[in-house]
């Protein structure tokens, strides 16, 4: 969907709330042991600690630039304006590789050099609009989705009128970006519904191709336009486009060859689900912009899912969460071109399931509500505080088991696009934390830990982007990469944030978090976070267990007390000390009240000293 534009500023780059940052360090493989010192002092760790109130987001002045802000336990390091091309046109997802984050526009694509957070820079711009252009990078390779009617196979700009058209792109574009500053668009697999979105997935048992699934949301073209395109229910036509998604093959050594190899059915026998009721006025305004649109109205006879909207992969314990209009499915991908349905959730409290994560162990899992489609006020005062929403559920066995809701709290006005969006886990060790775009309800941060009783840690919000009427704007979507918070603004381009410490996390948590470091990140494909040997990861954990009460406070001051004094020597001394103190506080742990997080700082301390 296009945003209002916005007055266009030629080459406008604003950047804003600089802090100093050590920019050089952010790219660097982690190495076998980090020794930069923990923090002794600072917040005191607090869980009881909880949002300002009253809430400095509401209330917010609105702009394009000039909007009210309130951030809490995190700071703006910059934002930066799109190129002048996408200047007043949907900004989509992310994508990371080495110092570069790649972001989708309705009109093609941006490649930013992000190794400096305070000011970053375009490296190019790549005009070839479809939406969402959705992306992904796996080594040099980028790929782009493409939905909407009017892409074209040449990336021109005219569109396509034509109701048959051999022109039309709807599928996976494939880019050569080993030299990223000059991508080369070198194939594209077309696909009966196109590409809303996409995901990456590496097989572990195949190092020669990498596949993408492929969840198109879009209505089926003609076969004239694409043979073997068939829009029929599934028990007049087994060979019906719909209730299935794609599986394409790209073979590394040739991607041009890429094919689609597989169509499985994951969804093509789910009942239709039970779904709340929207609020009247809501009903008729829907109604009223189906007619504008010259769609049918809503209502008559309901099916079960015809397609995906997300998918999440987590190659590691070869699951994947599908979410799939009605439904949340938890699948199993051990065979990555024959993924099986293990589990279908469904909730009358959700609208469109959206997308989804895991937990860094692959013990829970979460699903978005995207409510409204992005497009709608769904964090108003009036709305139910389960619409619009995460759900949470631990994964027992081959089953989802429901634990509670996570919405962003603070109330948004009827001017502002809000509901459930794209986020990613912090990797913070011992603790189950995320970051979440919420259109304009700005982005969120959360401790899912005790999936039961999530709670807000972290947030950056601004006023509406148009204080008289609906506008797009926001974050579509914010990822923890290699240290920083980077968002997609709907609207006004890149934002890049940093988390500050507070009661709720220490600064040993996010200089943890810190030593966690990626050469590529595709959100949708999950990579299981491996803490390199340091300091400052066992005094995270020493953090965590005062401000749990997990262990008695005398035993973690002297905890820390020898941390300190080890971390000041060297060599067999070093290890000497280390190996001690985890001797010591694996004694502890039988008195404590977390013995497991006890004995895993144990761990942490011992592999500190296994260290050459």
């Amino acid at each position: 969907m296009k945003s209002p534009a916005p007055p266009r500023l030629a080459g406008t780059r604003r950047t804003v709330h600089l802090v100093a940052l050590l920019a050089t360090a952010l790219f660097v493989t982690a190495c076998s042991m980090t020794s930069s010192s923990f923090t002794m002092s600072g917040p005191t760790p607090d869980a009881s600690e909880r949002v300002p109130s009253p809430d400095p987001r509401v209330g917010l002045s609105g702009g394009w630039l000039d909007a009210g802000e309130a951030a809490w336990n995190v700071r703006l390091v910059s934002n930066t304006l799109p190129p002048e091309e996408f200047i007043g046109v949907t900004n989509s997802d992310l994508a990371f590789y080495r110092n570069y984050a790649i972001q989708g526009n309705y009109n093609g694509y941006t490649v930013w050099d992000i190794s400096n957070p305070e000011n970053p820079h375009i490296v190019v711009t790549y005009v070839c609009p479809a939406s969402q252009s959705d992306v992904s990078f796996y080594k040099d390779l980028l790929f782009v989705s493409g939905e909407g009617l009017g892409g074209r196979l040449d990336c021109g700009t005219q569109g396509v009128p034509e109701p048959v058209s051999q022109d039309r792109l709807r599928g996976i574009r494939i880019f050569d970006a080993s030299d990223i500053a000059n991508p080369k668009y070198i194939a594209n697999v077309q696909t009966c519904r196109g590409s809303h979105t996409h995901t990456v997935v590496t097989d572990p048992n195949d190092d020669e191709n990498v596949y993408i699934y492929v969840s198109g949301s879009s209505r089926v073209r003609s076969e004239e336009e694409l043979p073997g395109c068939i829009d029929a229910p599934i028990e007049d036509d087994p060979n019906t486009a719909l209730f299935r998604i794609e599986i394409i093959q790209v073979p590394l050594a040739n991607p041009a060859a890429a094919r689609i190899v597989s169509s499985p059915r994951i969804f093509n026998d789910l009942a239709a689900p039970a779904r709340h009721a929207e609020y009247p006025a809501d009903s008729i305004a829907l109604e009223a912009r189906r007619r504008a649109a010259g769609r049918p109205p809503g209502g008559g006879q309901r099916t079960g899912p015809t397609q995906c909207h997300d998918i999440t992969v987590y190659p590691e314990v070869g699951r994947a969460g599908g979410a799939c209009g009605g439904y949340g499915l938890l699948l199993d991908i051990t065979d990555v071109r024959n993924p099986r349905r293990m589990y279908a959730a469904a909730d009358s409290n959700f609208s469109f399931w959206h997308s989804a994560t895991f937990n860094n162990d692959g013990t829970k899992i979460l699903f978005t509500d995207e409510w409204g489609g992005g497009s709608q006020p769904r964090c108003r005062l009036t709305d139910k505080y389960e619409w619009g929403a995460n759900a949470l559920f631990t994964i027992e066995g081959d089953d989802l088991v429901f634990q509670s809701y996570y919405k962003m709290p603070a109330p948004q006005t009827r001017e502002e696009t809000c509901v459930a969006h794209n986020g990613s886990l912090i990797p913070v060790p011992g603790r189950d934390i995320m970051v979440q775009g919420w259109y304009q309800g700005g982005i969120s941060a959360f401790d899912w830990t005790d999936p039961a009783n999530p709670f807000e840690i972290a947030f950056f919000d601004r006023g509406p982007m148009n204080e008289e009427e609906l506008a797009r704007a926001g974050s579509w979507s914010v990822y923890w990469y290699n240290g920083y918070m980077i968002s997609s603004e709907i609207a006004r381009g890149l934002d890049i944030f940093e988390l500050t410490a507070s009661g709720l996390l220490s600064q040993n948590e996010i200089d943890a978090a810190k030593t966690v470091i990626l050469e590529t990140f595709n959100a949708q494909e999950q990579p299981r976070f491996v803490w390199p040997p340091s300091f400052t990861v066992a005094a995270a954990y020493l953090d965590q267990l005062h401000r749990d009460n997990g262990l008695a406070l005398a035993q973690i001051n002297e905890a820390r007390a020898s941390l300190a004094e080890a971390e000041r020597m060297s060599g067999q001394r070093r290890r000497s000390a280390l190996t001690q103190l985890a001797t010591e506080i694996d004694g502890m742990a039988p008195g404590a009240s977390d013995a497991n997080k006890v004995k895993t700082l144990a761990g942490a301390i011992r592999d500190l000293a296994e260290i050459p």
